[in-house]
């Protein structure tokens, strides 16, 4: 109750505050010292707010629902303070947590400037009210009680001692099919209980706990870094908003800027180690599958990169004496889209349209919260784009005549388009599942190749051109030292690395291009001002991040494979024998792999078991970490005996793919989609393909199915009688839908091996994935080594 009405006086003085802004800036007199009061006091409610739901957290109060549901009394400290955030309402209190301490800051940073308090403020107010809003008892309310809505929990959670109290024979009810036992919590139950003199959290004793996939120290800081990210992208939204309504755009860029640059370095951050969770932790083979949840969070920080490179022409300009300057409307649109866009990637995390997409995706949270996050994005969206409508015309900025194509300008305007072409090709992909389409790993990988070629050449090339113009002669005089150390580069990249894709091979010249000439121009400026640094080492850390992607995705090699114990099998140039498995902390089993090369020799050892949150298998890779390459291993499954063999053809589909097999012509049609809730939490669950088959004249329909069942997985195949056709799934990838077939007569022998204990792992070694973590260290480092450098010019 306490923990409601907190964040009920919040969401007032919320409103209070940005109304009081408001009226400030249309000149009421008195108000600027209560919004002021205002905003601090509500800033303070939510963290006071913040601070006690983690205080209930931590002491146990299962009686509120939040806490049952994402806590237990048996986790480490560090995994029960990040349960804070593993649930919609917690992940909502953090983005409102975080957005309201960086509006303190904003405060204090806009009030030194002239008017811009007012109007910055109430538009940033306006963000706050709308977060507080999604968090009041009317929406996600982290402090509902368990009873507010009925609920069935399990004899292990409640307290044994008192499961013989009349007041509760009435709410007890067995499940005959699984034997589990259940207490129906509801408000009567309340009544009842409180009635005996006892109360809810005396009857629950423990929570359901912390889903394992969570259960890592990654947890701990990924979401805080991203939610950083997502707070400090409302403050360019409300500079360009504030510019919009004073109809003045002299200072804006200038003072957004550094707060653009801070947001889109955290944002990546954040987004970065969530693909290092997934690489290291999840076992899920790679750093980023293009899952519609994961990409919604990149399309916002593509838009603020491609931003950032206009607003310094912007800049430039204004500091010549113009008023408004280059592309003062693409700033203003762009700088608008990175709010609208983290707030519709909220829309896709969590009302749920991407269940059946995404592995990330939170549950269905409901009607009324899925209105009022439309009602969200349509506000900001609205607001926006009717201001920029509104001001249209005294946005134009006369062309100066003499501006040559050749110009440092016109290279960076360009990069930025085709930066937000990237972000509108993966906003269209993410928002397919919206109208029940889906798009393939392979379309953002073929489409974002030739962008990237681009961006690096025109990163380098525009460092190599002059403002307004520039002749040929002095572009090559300026690279000559780049292009000789690019092309003797690219030279060993392809003898040496053994790189003949054509297309891989362009992106490794660009690639390394950007990374000379900046770290030329780096060098020469380390004597100077080292301040200037920043926008070198970010592209140069740009380019590294290319190279581990070039290498580690395009030439990595993958394997499933079973290892029979005792037996050694050759892979990839390693020994590799299954020697046993071993009992390790927390019920968990390590499956011993000996693993050989040349003389050098190790122990891989991934890890399987049954969580008790959900009596599912849970999976947890061995990642041998090298700076030239990564050996992975995924446990697949365990069995003491090999399953029969079929005899056939082997092939792998992907979707809408057709081949013809022993005079046969087998279409794999339509992916059957898992339920994504429960194959995240290591539940049961089913997924296959619908295919169609086709000979003689004759069309037939078989569904050919994978099922996941405690942990053990079976497949189940398609016989067409009349054909004297088998069809078997022996493997289907859920990321790439991708389905490995055998297909072979019914009739054929099918063989058995003496059975024999039997580890499956999928095995794999990834070239330079080394270089994509250093990347992005180094890109990170860069944008706050620019933040600073911006932030002192801005109070200039």
């Amino acid at each position: 109750m306490a923990g409601s009405i907190l964040l009920t006086l919040a969401f007032a003085l919320s409103l209070f505050s940005m109304v009081m802004y408001f009226l400030t800036y249309r000149g009421a007199k008195n108000t600027l010292s209560y919004a002021r009061l205002s905003y601090h006091a509500m800033a303070m409610l939510v963290i006071i707010s913040s601070a006690y739901l983690l205080y209930l957290i931590l002491s146990h109060q299962y009686q509120y629902n939040y806490v049952y549901s994402y806590s237990s009394s048996n986790l480490p400290l560090g995994f029960k303070i990040s349960t804070f955030w593993a649930g919609q309402e917690g992940s909502f209190m953090l983005w409102l947590l975080l957005t309201s301490m960086v509006g303190v800051f904003l405060q204090s940073y806009s009030q030194k400037r002239d008017d811009l308090e007012p109007r910055v403020m109430s538009v940033f107010a306006l963000a706050t009210t709308f977060l507080l809003a999604m968090v009041t008892p009317l929406l996600k309310n982290p402090f509902a009680y368990v009873w507010t809505e009925p609920s069935f929990i399990d004899f292990k959670n409640i307290n044994q001692a008192l499961l013989s109290l009349p007041a509760l024979q009435n709410f007890i009810f067995s499940d005959p099919a699984s034997g589990q036992n259940f207490v129906k919590v509801s408000a009567e139950l309340n009544s009842a209980l409180q009635a005996a003199g006892v109360s809810m959290n005396q009857l629950i004793i423990q929570g359901k706990g912390l889903n394992p996939l969570l259960q890592n120290f990654w947890m701990q800081i990924h979401p805080p870094i991203l939610f950083v990210g997502f707070a400090m992208a409302t403050v360019p939204f409300a500079f360009a908003i504030a510019a919009l309504m004073k109809n003045d755009y002299r200072h804006w860029v200038k003072q957004a800027f550094p707060w653009t640059l801070a947001g889109a370095g955290i944002l990546g951050l954040g987004i970065m180690l969530g693909g290092y969770w997934a690489y290291g932790i999840l076992g899920w083979g790679g750093y980023w599958a293009w899952d519609p949840v994961e990409n919604s969070s990149l399309v916002p920080w593509l838009v603020s990169v491609a931003v950032i490179h206009t607003m310094l022409v912007q800049i430039k300009e204004q500091r010549a004496g113009k008023s408004i300057g280059r592309f003062g409307r693409f700033n203003l649109i762009m700088s608008v889209m990175v709010y609208v866009l983290v707030i519709y990637s909220t829309f896709l995390t969590r009302s749920g349209i991407l269940g059946d997409a995404s592995v990330h995706s939170f549950v269905d949270p409901g009607m009324v919260v899925y209105l009022f996050l439309v009602i969200f994005i349509g506000t900001f969206t609205l607001l926006g784009a009717g201001l920029i409508a509104f001001r249209w015309k005294s946005l134009e900025e006369p062309r100066e005549a003499d501006e040559d194509i050749l110009s440092r300008e016109l290279a960076l305007f360009t990069a930025a388009v085709t930066i937000g072409a990237s972000a509108l090709i993966v906003l269209v992909g993410t928002s397919a599942p919206i109208f029940n389409q889906s798009v393939q790993t392979n379309f953002y990988n073929e489409m974002h190749v030739p962008l990237a070629i681009i961006v690096g050449i025109l990163n380098g090339l525009s460092l190599l051109l002059k403002w307004k113009q520039t002749k040929g002669e002095e572009i090559l005089k300026k690279s000559q030292f780049s292009i000789i150390a690019t092309i003797v580069s690219t030279a060993l990249v392809v003898f040496v690395g053994g790189v003949y894709d054509l297309m891989m091979i362009l992106l490794a010249f660009s690639a390394l291009f950007t990374f000379f000439v900046n770290a030329e121009i780096a060098f020469r400026i380390m004597k100077g001002n080292r301040r200037m640094l920043g926008a070198y080492i970010t592209h140069m850390g740009f380019a590294v991040f290319i190279l581990g992607v070039i290498a580690s995705s395009a030439y990595s090699v993958e394997k499933d494979i079973d290892l029979a114990k005792g037996e050694s099998v050759k892979l990839f140039g390693y020994d590799l024998q299954f020697t046993g498995y071993k009992p390790i902390p927390d019920n968990k089993y390590a499956f011993i792999i000996d693993v050989k090369k040349g003389g050098d020799s190790f122990q891989a050892e991934p890890v399987m078991y049954i969580s008790d949150f959900n009596n599912g298998m849970m999976r947890e890779p061995y990642v041998l970490e090298g700076f030239m390459k990564d050996f992975y291993v995924t446990p697949l499954g365990y069995d003491d005996g090999t399953e029969t063999k079929p005899e056939g053809n082997q092939l792998t589909l992907t979707v809408n793919e057709e081949t013809r097999v022993l005079g046969t012509v087998i279409k794999y049609k339509e992916f059957i989609k898992p339920d994504m809730a429960s194959m995240m939490q290591g539940g049961d669950f089913e997924m296959g393909a619908k295919l169609s088959i086709e000979k003689d004249g004759k069309k037939f329909e078989k569904d050919v199915i994978m099922h996941s069942h405690d942990g053990s997985v079976h497949f189940q195949s398609a016989e067409v009688q009349e054909l004297n056709l088998r069809i078997e799934l022996t493997k289907i990838d859920p990321a790439s839908k991708n389905a490995d077939l055998v297909v072979g007569p019914i009739t054929a022998d099918r063989s058995t091996m003496v059975p024999r204990e039997t580890l499956s792992v999928t095995a794999s070694v990834k070239p330079f994935v080394s270089l994509v973590w250093i990347g992005v260290l180094v890109v990170t480092i860069g944008f706050f080594v620019a933040m600073y450098r911006r932030l002192r010019e801005s109070w200039a």
